[in-house]
């Protein structure tokens, strides 16, 4: 939106347009107040933000990407899994000569921020990159709606039309992992977690039967991968829900059904069960072999070397900055938007053994 594009909407002159948005008069002009609220109304209904800098580029953009997070990114906790997700975004916009805007107004509402609110200054930037385990379905299918430009660091199930993305392989790496380990003998495998499958907006039949809430598409990707993987090694996968249980009532549960390896949604519950392991007197992996899917999403200490697999993140920050930029250049209408799926690094470990 411009000036003109506002005036054209309101019928009065650019000249009218840009008083208002100085909050002045100019000499014997006056601004009858009627004039002056459907102007201001025409700016908040369409976003429209003065330009923050004197003049743009020949391109008519101002060099800016802006980054929103659902979540705090910057923890105090050693567990900061946002930090290389920031550092490739950061490394991205700088290689192509723009500047980082984060939105850090914007309101939370039930434990969550919104993008869209009274005084939103999304359109301070020429697109932006999303970050969060979950996004609000709402504001991605006003987002694709609109046309603003913009890209998910995660995958993201469709809203309204296909949402661009740079995600992580989730379900081929966690199907490397079951895979290795069938192949040491491994016949009853459990996946740990609170993941729906696949995620989307109702309730999901999980791999217990029951009815669980949907998953941020991360977590269903697991265990998508999960899910196949067994069926094509031939053995048997459970699921173990991690809701309102100590890890001493989880390893009770595994340990009763018979799981030798359990796969582990969460890095942070993952270092609670060897630690509850150890209490008991059992050795990982020799009693029970542990493998986490990905890395600390929240604070965990542990001086456990696990079996898993690492999260391109770094990666992921900067190819989204250039899959944005992209967007930003325009996107012919008979082209999808793009979805980027990197690989994920299998990691050793010693948490994997084949069982007694």
């Amino acid at each position: 939106m411009t000036q003109q594009d506002i005036a054209r909407m309101t019928g009065v002159s650019q000249a009218t347009v840009s008083l208002v948005l100085n909050g002045r008069a100019d000499g014997d002009v006056r601004i009858a107040p009627e004039t002056r609220a459907r102007v201001l109304d025409a700016i908040r209904s369409t976003g429209y933000v003065a330009d923050p800098i004197a003049r743009r580029l020949a391109a008519r953009r101002n060099r800016i990407l802006g980054v929103f997070t659902y979540e705090p990114v910057f923890p105090a906790g050693t567990g900061d899994f946002y930090h290389p997700f920031l550092v490739g975004i950061e490394q991205g916009a700088e290689s192509l000569g723009c500047d980082i805007l984060l939105f850090t107004s914007a309101p939370v509402v039930d434990g969550r921020r919104r993008i869209f609110h009274e005084d939103n200054r999304l359109r301070l930037a020429d697109g932006c990159v999303l970050l969060g385990r979950s996004l609000d379905r709402d504001e991605l299918t006003r987002l694709v709606t609109e046309g603003q430009p913009f890209v998910s660091v995660g995958r993201r199930d469709d809203a309204g039309g296909p949402v661009p993305y740079v995600g992580a392989d989730y379900p081929a790496a966690t199907a490397a992992i079951v895979a290795r380990a069938a192949a040491l003998g491994h016949r009853t495998l459990a996946y740990v977690g609170q993941a729906g499958h696949p995620a989307g907006p109702a309730p999901q039949t999980g791999l217990d039967g029951r009815d669980r809430p949907a998953a941020p598409e991360s977590h269903a990707d697991r265990e998508r991968g999960f899910r196949a993987a067994v069926a094509a090694a031939g053995v048997t996968g459970v699921h173990e829900p991690v809701e309102d249980r100590s890890p001493a009532e989880l390893l009770d549960s595994l340990l009763a059904r018979g799981v030798t390896v359990a796969l582990m949604e969460e890095y942070a519950d993952g270092a609670a069960l060897v630690a509850a392991a150890r209490e008991r007197g059992l050795e990982i992996p020799g009693d029970l072999s542990v493998a986490a899917l990905g890395d600390p999403t929240r604070p965990a200490p542990s001086d456990v070397d696990f079996t898993m697999f690492r999260i391109p993140r770094r990666q992921m920050g900067w190819q989204a900055v250039e899959v944005l930029t992209g967007l930003i250049e325009g996107t012919p209408a008979t082209q999808s938007p793009p979805q980027i799926v990197l690989d994920c690094e299998q990691v050793e470990g010693t948490t994997l053994a084949p069982p007694r």
